[in-house]
């Protein structure tokens, strides 16, 4: 019968589409910690060493391998404004690098639908050319997901992102080791799971409260508002283009269709 409801679920998350911003109900017990990024005051007056952005620009999890995958053809027809995108004023990419054409998902490890779109993402990003970047933001819209924001940045910043990052998704939604939507959220019961990766719950715990946690937190959330996503998983290309579609493999066809775009515009400059 549990599988038999696994399946049900596993079937309704991409039907569903994205996490929303309201918190649900039950989820009033999360810690004080999860104030909103933007309001929260640094806790040193100068940037805590162990907790600014890695050289490459905080793509830890994205890796900094190149590979050698062929430009495809993106299928399907031309993306229609306002129906398969929005537009995004002034748009400007997050985080630049050389030139790349950068994909943003934002995302948040408690939110179910970002878990099962996720392995749909991995494929997808799998198979870029190494011309395009795919930059994970961590959502803090809500008190639940600011903790766990918190946490990506503070595990990019020690350089264990890219080890933990499926497995917190497991842990949350597989698992049951961290706390999921409707629980209270524990920022120690979270920073001793990232003892696996050779820090301390301490000093994971200290990074996760850092001026340079609390700076890069309050850039991701100000992109967001930028974006005006609507809830995660969202994705954004080139900082330019909000992408809508009808669905998770709708949204990477776009996706496709709009990398392609910017790369033509690239190569007439």
């Amino acid at each position: 019968m549990k599988s038999r409801h696994a399946l049900m679920l596993s079937l309704l998350l991409p039907l569903l589409g994205a996490c929303s911003k309201e918190p649900p109900p039950t989820a009033a017990g999360t810690t004080q910690a999860a104030a909103n990024p933007e309001s929260a005051a640094p806790a040193t007056a100068t940037a805590d060493a162990s907790a600014t952005a890695p050289a490459d620009g905080g793509a830890a999890v994205e890796g900094s391998a190149p590979n050698n995958n062929p430009i495809v053809p993106p299928q399907g027809p031309e993306p229609v404004a306002g129906t398969d995108y929005v537009e995004i004023a002034n748009g400007q990419p997050f985080e630049p690098a050389d030139g790349k054409i950068e994909v943003v998902e934002f995302f948040n490890y408690i939110c179910p639908a970002c878990n099962a779109f996720d392995p749909m993402l991995q494929n997808w990003k799998a198979k870029l050319p190494a011309d395009v970047r795919v930059t994970y933001v961590p959502a803090a819209f809500r008190p639940d997901f600011a903790i766990y924001a918190r946490a990506y940045y503070a595990a990019d910043a020690l350089g264990i992102a890219a080890k933990s990052h499926d497995a917190v998704y497991k842990a949350v939604h597989q698992d049951g080791k961290l706390p999921g939507e409707g629980q209270r959220i524990d920022e120690q019961q979270i920073a001793q799971f990232y003892t696996q990766y050779g820090v301390s719950a301490d000093q994971f715990a200290s990074t996760m409260k850092s001026f340079g946690v609390n700076s890069r937190l309050q850039k991701a959330s100000q992109f967001a508002v930028r974006s005006q996503i609507p809830g995660t998983p969202a994705i954004v290309v080139a900082g330019k283009y909000l992408v809508k579609g009808k669905g998770w493999e709708d949204m990477l066809r776009i996706t496709d269709h709009l990398i392609a775009r910017e790369r033509a515009a690239g190569a007439a400059k």
